[in-house]
């Protein structure tokens, strides 16, 4: 009876997924959706420090970080059916706290508005195809380098977390190698490449409890003080406060101001993501086109918009997807897997939250390599495809943004095109997008 029983769920979720349609199975889209999780649990701790410093509470930032990842992720592996999970992103979460309330002045509640309109206006856009043709609109080229400039934001961000690179005398420099943790990171390292090279399935997660374990015995990790929550966080302090901010700061310049950054960062971060992520998973059709990406940006839009409703930051795609997909991770079961386990984290948080740093960055900076790998369908021979994938996938480590890799790959492929005639290379929308990204660098700081 139990065999038939399970024989009907693999069927049910075969149905639903397409399992052997995309050349995979229920077991390596759980693994690669546990990897996944596994790469992203920091942002649970790490969106509520950040939100916290305006006021929010922390508790229930991590409940809601908790569920916002939960929808995201299930919207998007329901609607559009890939392996890319979503949860409150970083930099935009920085943005938030950082400019818009301690900068700026306002209240978090006005904060969480403007992300609420952000996500309205998105939700249009994408209804209106306007953002799908900005994802499509993008030359094969420049999509090859997002990913390798992906691969190396997250290396950067492997590196960094980890202590192995620090900020320095100059602008960044090794860090201290006799450090126990960066010393831990760097056996971790060791340990994923072999269990890669191997081509041991299940590599990445085994590297990272393999870390994980070590470093609780050594005391230089944190053992979890228990193994379930007594108690969930209420997510009340922050519930539905979006919709508490006076009619005239809602019309205000500001807002228009501070919704019009989050809306052009959060466009060109998930477009690069998507497309980078896609690409390492050969998801892109014949074109260079992400199939079914409409789905894939209304699962964004929902996410952003439910999760300002729950009180947090923007709800975005996340490069760290890359773990899973590497993993074998090819359809949507494997976000599903990543967000019911945001939702169970909310029990098991102990655990989730003892996951250290070294133990996930050797993970992001073998990702890196991975992804690097599509500078090679990239003709450096043509200084006018060249000159751009190099200034889309160098700037997005060294300034710290995929969303400005992309632009200066953007305004710079445009420009060479029809400085050496060959225009009919550059569609109408590219030509629009650098007038727009121009305009951005004049009269926006």
């Amino acid at each position: 009876m139990q065999v038939a029983d399970n024989s009907n769920n693999i069927k049910f979720l075969e149905k639903i997924f397409k399992l052997s349609e995309n050349n995979t199975n229920v077991k390596t889209e759980i693994i690669a959706g546990i990897t996944t999780f596994m790469t992203m649990a920091y942002i649970l701790v790490v969106n509520a420090d950040i939100l916290g410093s305006t006021g929010m509470d922390k508790s229930a930032v991590f409940a809601v970080t908790a569920i916002s990842a939960f929808i995201g992720c299930m919207a998007m592996g329901l609607l559009a059916n890939y392996p890319i999970a979503l949860a409150p992103g970083m930099g935009l979460n920085a943005f938030f706290a950082y400019t818009v309330v301690l900068s700026m002045g306002y209240t978090w509640q006005f904060a969480l508005c403007a992300v609420l309109i952000e996500g309205i206006i998105f939700i249009i856009l994408t209804a209106t195809n306007i953002r799908e043709k900005i994802l499509n609109c993008i030359p094969s080229v420049l999509k090859y380098a997002v990913t390798a400039g992906i691969g190396l934001f997250i290396t950067l961000v492997g590196l960094s977390n980890s202590g192995i690179v620090v900020h320095g005398d100059t602008i960044l420099q090794l860090g201290n190698v006799h450090d126990p943790l960066v010393l831990l990171t760097i056996l971790g390292l060791i340990i994923a490449s072999v269990l890669i090279a191997k081509n041991v399935k299940g590599a990445f997660l085994l590297g990272m409890v393999i870390i994980s374990v070590i470093g609780m015995v050594a005391g230089l990790v944190e053992l979890p003080k228990a193994i379930i929550s007594s108690s969930i966080p209420s997510i009340k302090p922050v519930f539905l406060q979006a919709l508490t901010v006076p009619m005239n700061q809602i019309i205000s310049f500001d807002m228009v101001v501070v919704v019009f950054t989050f809306l052009f960062v959060d466009l060109f971060d998930t477009v690069g993501c998507l497309v980078g992520v896609a690409s390492k998973g050969n998801m892109l059709d014949e074109e260079g086109n992400l199939p079914n990406a409409k789905n894939a940006l209304f699962a964004d839009a929902i996410a952003t918009t439910a999760g300002a409703l729950l009180g947090t930051s923007t709800v975005t795609s996340y490069v760290e997807s890359a773990s899973g997909i590497s993993e074998g991770g090819r359809t949507g079961l494997t976000a599903v897997t990543t967000g019911v386990l945001f939702l169970l984290s909310l029990f098991f948080a102990p655990i989730f939250v003892s996951i250290p740093t070294q133990a996930t960055a050797p993970v992001l900076i073998i990702v890196g390599v991975m992804m690097a790998s599509s500078l090679t369908k990239i003709d450096f021979n043509d200084f006018t495809n060249a000159i751009p994938a190099f200034l889309t996938f160098a700037m997005m480590p060294l300034a710290y943004s995929i969303a400005d890799g992309i632009i200066f790959g953007i305004i710079s492929f445009t420009i060479l095109k029809f400085a050496t005639n060959r225009k009919e290379e550059v569609n109408i929308s590219l030509i629009i997008l650098s007038i727009l990204f121009i305009c951005k660098f004049v009269f926006l700081k």
